[in-house]
């Protein structure tokens, strides 16, 4: 069996000592493809720099919602330049982030460079990884009316179900990583066991969200291996055909083949 983990921070401070083994672990349990995303143009940069080390390893580029306060033309031309690196594969983290931000002005920020970000994805025909937390409505409205002709996933998935059949319906694909295998992940289970194969993303978000049997521990590419048993056990599936349409799935959208 083969998996892919379609978006990790492998960059962290956290990996700075056993980044190497921590790459090797994944690969021995069969996580052969690893896309590492970017928050900041720092770490963007560094992404990037990574996948350039690792067979297997690729990257997304841009600007976590969180991370804005500077972000200008120039920001968005360094996105463009480091895209045009053959490992990147996607435009991403961004999005939209109401869970700290509360000041109405800052939010209308974050949406504007969140399109702007979009808008550089659909200049490079690349597609987005998006983060979105607490500003479902605004994020549906946001893809429906500046996300037409992109494809890409909500990463981290905490909608409702309502809303994950709207993105299903335009195309979008769900990422489930480590909550929906904690005991309060309520309706994670009913979105999973209703989403089509052809929409399902297995991530870990590394490391942040272990897993259960993990939880509370440093997450890590190998641990998307539990995310993708616990799908196969809520949708009354094996976990070779989780394996199987998920690895297809993360391969027809970020255009990654096997190196």
């Amino acid at each position: 069996m083969k998996f892919i983990d379609t978006h990790c921070h492998l960059n962290d401070e956290k990996f700075s000592v056993d980044l190497i083994e921590t790459f090797e672990r994944a690969k021995n349990i069969g996580v052969n493809r690893i896309i590492n995303f970017g928050d900041t143009l720092k770490s963007s940069a560094a992404v990037v720099e990574l996948a350039e080390k690792f067979v297997g390893m690729f990257a997304g580029v841009g600007v976590h919602p969180e991370e804005i306060a500077d972000f200008d033309k120039n920001s968005a031309e360094k996105i463009i330049e480091l895209a045009k690196n053959k490992k990147v594969v996607a435009i991403g983290e961004i999005g939209l982030d109401y869970y700290w931000e509360k000041d109405s002005e800052k939010r209308l920020q974050q949406q504007k460079i969140f399109i702007e970000q979009l808008e550089i994805a659909r200049q490079l025909n690349l597609p987005v990884c998006i983060h979105e937390r607490e500003a479902h409505g605004d994020a549906l409205k946001i893809l429906k009316s500046e996300g037409k002709n992109l494809r890409g996933v909500m990463h981290c998935y905490s909608g409702s179900l309502e809303m994950a059949r709207e993105l299903w319906k335009m195309g979008w694909l769900t990422g489930f990583d480590g909550p929906l295998t904690f005991k309060n992940s309520a309706k994670l289970p009913e979105i999973v066991k209703a989403a089509p194969r052809e929409m399902i993303l297995i991530e870990t978000d590394s490391p942040y969200l272990a897993p259960v049997p993990n939880r509370g521990k440093r997450n890590e590419p190998s641990f998307v291996v539990d995310v993708a048993k616990k799908i196969a056990e809520i949708r009354n599936e094996t976990l070779e055909e989780v394996a199987q349409y998920t690895t297809e799935n993360a391969e027809r959208l970020y255009n990654i083949k096997e190196e």
